[in-house]
């Protein structure tokens, strides 16, 4: 209870922006027509070299719009005294930033000081899903960039440690349903955890048990001995779902197999509407496309910024 207070709390501290209708899938027709292919061959060209570069632009995109609307704050590197969103205890393993520098660079050499480091995000996560055998849409675009980026409000991130309650309110705030939650949840099918944001689950679970029982114990097992208590291999740990390179409902299956890796998957599953939604995306992958579809568009319209940063990096 005390930690949904205080969740409660921080939202009341760090403000939270809501959709603006002024996004248009046609905002760039003129002004820069080569937007999506130059954005699209930035991505396809990082992703032939490593192919989980899909997955940490989608997070990437995720943690931006969660914090302060999607606004490319968490692009901003730190500076002086202030420590940046990407510097914070959920944003340290983020990676991929030189995607979009890419991309911004080859933008402003055909249409300079026109588009937003927010849309170039938003279009490159996108396009990471696409480009690993998901879904494609129209992505509505305007997006403008945000100038603050502080590090203390990563604390605003969903935990993989959250349960239901946490994860409903979370999202909630930001104005996504249910139905958002699980089918954004479904962004981990593509991705890979460090042991630390499992480790609650397989030592001391709790006073009686060492493992979280509605683990599968050969799952456990097998993290276990990836994540040994006393860790000290600084990048050990394990896929989200068996396909991690490939878009697909493989994490909804894993869910009811208990095989899931986070408290935050497992717990989709401790409601009724929620566990009838794991089980209509796990039996079905045009069912899950459609639903992340729809609530990708709608998170990422979440929009906070006010003007169109040149460096995607640095405030100017």
């Amino acid at each position: 209870m005390a930690a949904v207070v205080a969740l409660a709390l921080a939202f009341l501290l760090f403000p939270i922006s809501s959709p603006v209708r002024a996004l248009s899938s046609n905002y760039y027709d003129q002004t820069c027509p080569h937007l999506e292919s130059i954005v699209t061959r930035s991505v396809k060209k990082a992703m032939s070299n490593d192919k989980t570069v899909a997955a940490a632009l989608l997070r990437m995109h995720f943690h931006d719009c969660f914090i302060r609307g999607c606004d490319a704050s968490v692009l901003l590197n730190s500076k002086g005294n202030n420590k940046a969103e990407k510097d914070g205890p959920p944003n340290i393993s983020l990676r991929a930033f030189y995607v979009i520098d890419h991309a911004k660079k080859a933008l402003e050499s055909k249409c300079p000081g026109v588009v937003s480091c927010a849309d170039i995000l938003a279009l490159a996560a996108r396009d990471a899903v696409a480009l690993s055998g998901g879904p494609t849409w129209e992505v509505p675009k305007g997006r403008k960039d945000g100038r603050i980026s502080l590090a203390t409000e990563t604390r605003q991130l969903p935990s993989p440690t959250f349960n239901i309650s946490q994860l409903q309110q979370n999202f909630a705030q930001r104005g996504l349903s249910i139905e958002d939650l699980v089918a954004l949840s479904g962004g981990h099918t593509l991705g890979f955890s460090h042991c630390s944001s499992f480790q609650n689950r397989i030592h001391n679970f709790n006073a009686s048990l060492d493992v979280d029982p509605t683990m599968n114990p050969s799952i456990a097992s097998m993290l276990r001995s990836v994540c040994p208590a006393h860790n000290k291999v600084k990048n050990a740990g394990s896929p989200l779902d068996s396909s991690n390179l490939i878009f697909d409902n493989a994490y909804y299956k894993l869910i009811l197999q208990g095989k899931s890796i986070f408290s935050s998957d497992q717990a989709l599953l401790t409601t009724p509407k929620t566990k009838a939604l794991v089980s209509k995306f796990a039996s079905s992958q045009k069912a899950f496309e459609e639903a992340f579809v729809k609530s990708m568009i709608k998170m990422s319209s979440l929009t906070g910024g006010k003007e169109i940063r040149l460096d995607c990096r640095v405030v100017r």
